[in-house]
């Protein structure tokens, strides 16, 4: 009789799926056909929350973006390899992330002194560096104040509410208790640039409001040395470079899982298949009523999708996952940044503009100006000769824009930009867009990952409440293994490994990121690996 082999199923064609099969494949065991590996992938194209796309005559990213340092960064190695990170053509920051040389505008079209700007970024840098741990280069100061002082006193008084959001507010009231000169136009002006700094935290960490954001997990975060870029020829090539190892047929698209039936401890039932009774305890129902059984499924779903996979109405998983996963589930943050690209028509020069907006009590807010933008922190070229600006939304601000036409979103740009940038002088435009030049867009480009039922989100945070561990609890496959690595009395041995979790939520210190991702997928395919004794042991070099 011949042994039936493994099959090892993967849920989602993004960083973490398409890695882990990559991984399997390439191993001595699937150059060998020691199993069976599928692929499903529930969109018509492959990279998930990386998708790379062309506008204005520019390469741009419609999600992932940035490669987060380049020191030990596989994202770069993979990028280096193919080539990919050079390019005839102009792509997204190909100049880099140029603010130091962006405008700095208060609401009302005022240019901000770059000595307060600087001030106000060096006490934002010190909190967050402090926040992380590194207080070495928290311990700057500008106008003579002690940031470091200022940055422990903040972590103090934020005790009883220890978010990210409340520490760096009471770093800011420190520096004003510091600064005892203060007068209230320049506090006015110090609080929308500090604001503005919390938008862009706002962005990388996707969290709505900072006062979700734990603080006690930023010192947890691990981020890369060296500078951050982007991918010259598109963060899809790396994805594609994955991908090409595969035959054809592994990966399948448009194949939307809508249940996934698993054997709990102390189950043992036949799965049935074409009328066959099959062993296999792993059987995914999909949405055209087809099905597959599996050994082994890889799930690398985003966090947003878990999170409406568990609940009451939603049946996704049959039977529900036990307690420990929904709790980690339930707890951390998930959230939503949505990109804005515009195409300006005419061929004046758009500045690095870096938008300083006022409170909402504030008397000098300018009407017109939509609720939607007041947390976007730029709007800014994507290259210095680009004539695609770009805009970052997150929260609640990322979903309106979702939901809003194009007209009435060029309309509410537009009506922001005659709000910052002043009207040229005697008349003349001198190359810039100015209020009085007018700018027109000839077309739009947003993202909609919020909306999209195969991601709900963007990216996942710890948020006030949870901690590294639930990232943990996030990669405990299922059913759980006693102490030496095998399924508990009432459950046989086969039975291990039966459902398996990737994906950036399931990396307790690189969480949020592509690399996060494929660390995440390299891990579970060795855990398979290592399962089968098809790898020598010891294989965690990339968790």
């Amino acid at each position: 009789m011949v042994a039936r082999k493994p099959r090892i199923v993967i849920i989602g064609a993004g960083m973490a799926g398409l890695t882990a099969a990559n991984r399997l494949y390439t191993s001595a065991a699937g150059r060998d056909g020691l199993f069976e590996l599928r692929v499903v992938e529930g969109g018509r194209r492959i990279g998930g929350r990386i998708n790379s796309s062309e506008f204005g005559g520019d390469r741009i990213e419609i999600g992932a973006t940035w490669i987060h340092g380049i020191d030990g960064s596989p994202v770069h190695r993979i990028a280096g390899e193919i080539g990919s990170l050079h390019s005839d053509r102009p792509w997204e920051w190909m100049d880099g992330f140029v603010e130091e040389e962006g405008r700095a505008v208060v609401e009302g079209g005022s240019q901000i002194c770059p000595d307060i700007v600087d001030s106000v970024s060096t006490l934002f840098d010190s909190l967050m560096d402090y926040a992380r741990g590194d207080t070495d280069t928290a311990a700057g100061g500008g106008r003579g104040l002690d940031f470091h002082r200022i940055a422990a006193d903040a972590a103090s008084a934020a005790a009883s509410n220890l978010s990210v959001g409340s520490f760096l507010r009471e770093g800011l009231n420190g520096y004003w208790d510091l600064a005892k000169d203060e007068d209230e136009s320049r506090k006015s002006v110090e609080e929308a640039i500090f604001a503005m700094m919390e938008n862009c935290q706002r962005n990388d960490t996707s969290a709505c409001d900072l006062r979700t954001l734990d603080f006690n997990a930023e010192r947890e975060y691990r981020m890369f040395r060296g500078e951050e870029i982007t991918i010259a020829k598109g963060y899809l090539t790396v994805i594609e470079s994955l991908a090409s190892v595969l035959p054809p047929g592994v990966v399948q698209l448009d194949r939307k899982v809508r249940k996934i039936q698993w054997q709990a401890e102390g189950q043992s039932q036949a799965l049935v298949e074409n009328g066959i009774s099959d062993s296999r305890p792993v059987k995914l129902h999909f949405s055209d009523g087809s099905v597959m059984t599996a050994d082994h499924v890889i799930i690398t779903v985003s966090l947003g999708v878990l999170k409406a996979g568990i609940g009451s109405d939603s049946g996704l998983f049959d039977p529900p996952l036990p307690f420990s996963k929904t709790d980690a589930i339930s707890r951390l943050g998930y959230g939503v940044v949505n990109k804005l690209f515009l195409q300006v028509s005419n061929e004046s020069k758009f500045p690095f503009l870096r938008m300083a907006f006022h409170r909402p009590d504030s008397g000098q807010r300018m009407q017109g100006i939509p609720w939607w933008i007041r947390r976007t922190a730029s709007l800014t070229p994507i290259h210095k000769d680009s004539s695609v600006l770009l805009a970052w939304f997150a929260g609640k601000e990322a979903l309106e824009i979702e939901s809003l036409s194009d007209e009435e979103i060029v309309e509410g740009i537009s009506a922001t930009i005659s709000g910052f940038l002043p009207k040229p002088i005697n008349g003349k435009c001198n190359g810039e867009v100015g209020s009085g030049c007018g700018v027109k867009f000839s077309k739009l480009l947003k993202s909609k990952w919020g909306n999209d039922p195969l991601f709900l989100g963007s990216y996942s945070y710890v948020a006030v409440g949870s901690s590294g561990d639930d990232m943990d609890a996030m990669a405990e496959p299922l059913p759980k293994v006693d102490g030496e690595g095998c399924c508990s009395s009432a459950s046989s041995p086969l039975k291990m490994l039966q459902i398996l979790f990737a994906g950036e939520a399931t990396h307790r210190t690189h969480y949020s990121t592509t690399h996060g991702a494929y660390f995440s997928g390299i891990r579970e395919a060795n855990r398979l690996l290592q399962h089968y004794q098809w790898a020598k042991k010891g294989l965690d070099d990339y968790n």
